[in-house]
């Protein structure tokens, strides 16, 4: 039942006591607004983290060339690892059940690129028709390179959307333009985009193209593979180490590298590298909850401190209503009140005013690793109805005192 009276004195109490009540309720919300901020924060980082990972295949692996550190089987360390379309072949072939697209990759170097008489400094790279998907290229016009093109060792290519931007600012689209490629003309077939504008600086043509009339034989700079997608992140990362060894285990054998040695070949898998930003982030979010909740704690024993000098500075008026018949859980229940009213009030007040934040100022945030700060309403909500049960807990103590008041003792105060 709705005690009006027991509101007039709670109020009457708070307006005799305004900066100690102003003060407590700021101690209160400031914990909320701390955790919430932090939560937020949390959340962007992962955002980050899974922005970055989203610019190529989740599940994607790739596999680069290096130089051998370590002696093997007569062999001097130093040797520099070569991969070549057979590798490649082969290691679709031997793992072809575990992949879901798959790419061969050439870097071709020291070329003059010209679109009529403008010199272009860009990347060329021969890739395949699968690249694509690798890649996560989004086509914004035309089309990307495909089987037939690389059957057919087509002149064509395929533009980054900033290059696009760039060079044929003024063309409403650049298909079937025409760029020459130290001096052999290439038909312009599609425009891709990224996830970043140093990736849209690329110009993509088909790797049979590549090594046959830029000189590259049969070599291949990287291989990079795609596994199917499963439901359980932890079921993908083990898909990914168990690929990731075998394929690891075969290039060792062909290449005559040790099984310890890392450097002669380096195999990257994106679902291990997201599994170790993801715990750091998860360490991160559980200290933010730690330093959180000792803020809130502060807050919550600043509030039953408040309520013990209450109950210090009411002790006769408390004697008096016990002395008039009142209850001990009256009174328990006037102190209680208090205490859960001014909790409350700060407890959202801090929500409010963090949530309100986070909203305004974190789709603008643009720092590297946190992307758009936010915190699950629900998750705020929980947080403020636990430090309200909190407050409750901390005003019962005082709130039992009071109700032990004996009345003699209690006429007697001054």
């Amino acid at each position: 039942m709705f005690d009006i009276e027991r509101w007039q004195e709670i109020f009457d109490t708070i307006r005799k006591n305004k900066l100690r009540t102003f003060l407590t309720g700021v101690s209160v919300a400031s914990g909320i607004f701390i955790l919430v901020i932090l939560l937020g924060f949390g959340q962007g980082m992962q955002n980050g983290i899974q922005q970055e990972f989203e610019q190529d295949s989740a599940t994607s692996i790739w596999v680069w060339p290096g130089v051998t550190s370590k002696e093997y089987k007569g062999l001097n360390p130093g040797r520099r690892i070569t991969l070549t379309n057979e590798n490649y072949d082969n290691s679709g072939d031997l793992l072809n059940e575990a992949i879901e697209y798959r790419s061969s990759r050439v870097f071709i170097r020291d070329l003059t690129i010209n679109y009529g008489k403008e010199a272009l400094a860009y990347s060329v790279q021969g890739v395949s028709s699968q690249f694509q998907f690798i890649e996560n290229a989004k086509m914004y016009s035309g089309r990307f390179l495909n089987f037939q093109d690389e059957e057919n060792t087509a002149k064509v290519a395929i533009i980054g959307n900033k290059i696009k931007n760039d060079v044929f600012g003024d063309i409403e689209t650049p298909i079937g333009e025409l760029i020459n490629i130290s001096g052999i003309p290439f038909k312009i077939i599609g425009v891709f985009g990224e996830y970043e504008d140093r990736e849209e600086e690329r110009i993509y043509i088909p790797i049979t193209t590549a090594q046959k009339v830029f000189n590259g034989g049969d070599r291949v700079n990287n291989m990079s593979f795609t596994l199917p997608p499963v439901e359980n992140f932890d079921e993908a990362v083990n898909q990914a180490v168990n690929f990731k060894n075998e394929l690891r285990s075969y290039l060792q054998q062909v290449h005559t590298i040790a099984p310890e040695d890392t450097s002669g070949l380096e195999v990257w898998s994106a679902m291990e590298e997201a599994k170790r930003y993801y715990s750091l982030t998860n360490n991160i979010k559980l200290f933010f909850w730690f330093v959180g909740v000792c803020t809130i704690i502060a807050g919550v024993v600043g509030v039953s401190n408040i309520m013990m000098i209450v109950v210090r500075e009411r002790t006769r008026e408390i004697g008096i209503r016990k002395a008039m018949g009142a209850k001990p859980w009256s009174i328990v229940g006037m102190i209680l009140q208090e205490s859960v009213f001014v909790t409350t009030i700060a407890g959202f007040t801090g929500l409010i005013l963090s949530m309100g934040l986070l909203e305004i100022v974190g789709p603008n945030v643009e720092v590297d690793y946190v992307v758009n700060p936010s915190v699950n309403f629900n998750v705020a909500i929980a947080t403020v109805l636990v430090l309200i049960f909190a407050g409750a807990v901390a005003g019962f103590v005082p709130a039992w005192r009071a109700a032990r008041i004996q009345v003699i003792e209690a006429l007697r105060d001054e």
